[in-house]
Parts: C-alpha cells; sequence; structure tokens
C-alpha cells in the first residue's frame, strides 16, 4: 500500500499559527493580576515541570528558558510535540478537568516561569472573557499545528516532513544575525528526529544533503542560512525540496 506522495508546493508550506505568546497578548493589567496570583519558581535543566500520569494542579508561564512538551510511544521514544519559550502558557489540557496529565513537560534549559493554581486559573478566565479568548486561539493554533504534523508522518517521507519543520521553524524564530538568518532557538537534531519521526543520524544526512541543495548550514545547536530574510529562507528550503523530487 502506498503510504506516502510527493509533496505539493502549498503541503510543503507551513500553515501560518497566531503567536504562542499569551504575555505577548495581554494588557499590563491583566499580567499582573496572573503574576500575582502565581508564584514563581526557577528549575534547573532536564528538571520535570509534571510528568504523564500526575494530577493537574497548575498552569505555567514561562518566564525565561526553554521547555519541551511531548509523550512516551509504547516503545519508550519520545514524541516531541512543540517546545516553549518565554511567554508562553502550557499545561492547559487538563485544567477543566482535573485529570491525570497525558504528556510530560521537562526543562530544556534552566528555566523560570509562574506557576498559578488549576482554580485560581480557572476563576481568572471566567472574570477576564477577551484573556479566555486568547487562550482559545492559542489552543487552537497548537491544534492546528499537531494535526499537520500527523497527516505529514502519514502522508510525506522524512525529508519533506524535515523540510516543512525547518520552514516552520524558520518563519516563526528566523532572526538576523552577523549578516545571516538563523533559527533563534538551540536545537538538536535528536530534538528534530523526535519531532518528525526519525532517529538522529538520518536527520543529520538528511542536514547534509540540504547543505549542499540550499546553503543550509549548521552550528553548535544552531542552524542558519546566508539569505536576506526568514521568508527567503522558506522559499528557498520549499524550492530545493521541489526540486529534489522533481529531478
Amino acid at each position: 500500500m502506498k503510504t506516502s506522495q510527493v509533496p505539493s508546493n502549498s503541503m510543503l508550506r507551513p500553515k501560518q499559527a497566531p503567536s504562542t505568546s499569551l504575555l505577548q497578548r495581554l494588557s499590563d493589567t491583566d499580567e499582573s493580576a496572573l503574576r500575582e496570583m502565581g508564584r514563581f519558581k526557577k528549575l534547573a535543566r532536564d528538571s520535570f515541570i509534571f510528568r504523564a500520569g500526575d494530577l493537574c494542579r497548575n498552569v505555567y508561564i514561562l518566564i525565561k528558558g526553554r521547555a519541551k512538551i511531548y509523550e512516551q510511544s509504547l516503545h519508550g521514544k519520545e514524541v516531541i510535540m512543540w517546545f516553549c519559550f518565554s511567554g508562553e502558557l502550557f499545561g492547559l489540557s487538563e485544567v477543566w478537568t482535573g485529570s491525570k496529565r497525558n504528556i510530560s513537560a521537562q526543562a530544556c534549559s534552566d528555566i523560570e516561569m509562574i506557576v498559578i493554581e488549576r482554580a485560581r486559573f480557572r476563576e481568572f478566565l471566567h472574570l477576564h472573557p477577551k484573556v479566555a479568548l486568547d487562550v482559545i486561539d492559542i489552543l487552537a493554533g497548537r491544534m492546528r499545528v499537531l494535526g499537520d504534523m500527523m497527516l505529514d508522518l502519514t502522508s510525506t517521507d522524512v525529508n519533506a516532513r524535515l523540510t516543512k519543520l525547518l520552514a516552520r521553524l524558520f518563519q516563526r524564530y528566523g532572526r538576523e544575525r552577523d549578516g545571516r538568518i538563523c533559527i533563534d532557538i538551540p536545537i538538536t537534531h535528536q530534538e528534530i528526529g523526535d519531532m518528525i519521526g526519525c532517529c538522529r543520524q538520518t536527520v543529520t544526512t538528511a542536514l547534509g544533503q540540504l547543505r549542499t541543495t540550499c546553503g543550509l548550514q549548521t552550528g553548535v545547536r544552531m542552524l542558519f542560512m546566508e539569505v536576506a530574510s526568514a521568508d527567503e529562507a522558506v522559499e528557498r528550503l520549499i524550492g530545493s525540496s521541489m526540486d529534489a523530487k522533481s529531478g
């Protein structure tokens, strides 16, 4: 049975998603209220914020650092759903029911965050409908990205999935630095593999091919291209993948 197909330009182009930073959306008054109702907490790199199976007691706003949200397969392999960065809200899925966590959250670096009790956060949303709508929009955006990733796993090959993930990362995190556009987050080959469903060695090989076809370059936990903008990086990635498929 055929399980993959040649991706079109539109299939490789990542869907635009709204900003997932809650703090960027809040008024100064609402942000102050959220900070006051929570407690400030620091965790060291690799510490667990919560694990699958824990009861949902809190929600979290990341102030500094990076955290990964992931699930483990039956075979013990990590599947990274997304990364959280400064300003982002997470730990929401079970807030409405108070049930056990289905996924885990772990610090990828030393982090600082605000921890808000579940009941207090629910009450805050009842009293601040604009913030509640922002939270719904953030959750909907994440669902669209996860749905897109699931479709890719069943309909495209590893190279196409990698191209689309890199395009999404350049689109959202591409920043100018020293005359080149960098993905302005530290990310390892293993983490990339955990996001697109393949092993680290396959990612390393595929990144080497992209170095030849579109000029993607790698540094220590960094990816960059000698282009003028993040949009140009996205177009070059998609163009090189289409050329490879038609060649």
